[in-house]
């Protein structure tokens, strides 16, 4: 179950303002699921993790994800709006984190990757092959294990498409169509960058509400926290009125 009081929120934003985006991301995902040990997450299959953000998202805000779009045609501003919970039932995969592959004589079984290896492998001259290598879980030809295995490019494909069906939310994309032109524009959703700007403004406004209650009413910070989102509204519109 996501972590979704204010201090712990406050205190998770607090953390991800000297963080990369990387940081950010895992702290966001370790607020999503604080069943599972920190180590773990970067392990968790690149769709699981997007769906555990998009739920940690709706929990917070809302269904209504409003989105800025430049037409790649024209130039022009699209804004449009994603419905968070249709977009999270479309990453469910098939449950499984290893995928076999049968193609020309090799017989394959390959993790599904996760973040880190994705950042891991992002960072060698060639990432598809290191990606092959940290995931790789067992390759055979003609029945005989292979140890390092040169794989041929039609079973990396088959792998690649084996890992898709397996994990769609891995690569959420989204084709817009302008309304101006009509042209189509292909881009790609990054749940992380978006929930953190809207956590980064929540926080921000929180703080202000705390200043404001505190200087009215001289309560500390947790006691203020304490209050629900309602309440808090009430007594600010009770120091507006006086």
């Amino acid at each position: 179950m996501a972590n979704t009081g204010a201090a712990g929120l406050l205190a998770a934003w607090e953390a991800g303002l000297g963080e990369a985006p990387a940081g950010r991301a895992l702290l966001l995902h370790r607020t999503a699921r604080p069943d599972v040990d920190v180590s773990r997450l970067p392990a968790l299959p690149v769709g699981e993790r997007e769906a555990d953000l998009f739920a940690l998202r709706r929990a917070l805000f809302g269904e209504r994800m409003q989105v800025r779009l430049e037409c790649a045609a024209c130039g022009q501003d699209m804004e449009f709006d994603l419905d968070a919970g249709e977009l999270a039932a479309s990453l469910g995969g098939r449950g499984e984190q290893v995928v076999r592959v049968q193609e020309g004589g090799w017989d394959v079984e390959f993790r599904l990757p996760g973040i880190a290896d994705l950042q891991a492998a992002a960072r060698t001259a060639d990432p598809r092959a290191a990606l092959v290598a940290r995931c790789l879980v067992s390759a055979a030809r003609g029945g005989t294990a292979v140890a390092d295995p040169q794989l041929p490019a039609a079973v990396q494909r088959r792998i690649a498409e084996a890992v898709e069906a397996a994990d769609p939310g891995a690569d959420l994309a989204l084709n817009i169509a302008c309304p101006e032109c009509g042209a189509a524009t292909r881009a790609e959703l990054d749940i992380a960058s978006y929930l953190w700007t809207e956590l980064d403004a929540w926080a921000r406004d929180v703080l202000l509400d705390v200043h404001l209650l505190a200087t009215a009413y001289g309560w500390s910070e947790p006691q203020i926290l304490a209050l629900s989102p309602t309440r808090r509204r009430y007594y600010l519109e009770l120091c507006a009125d006086v």
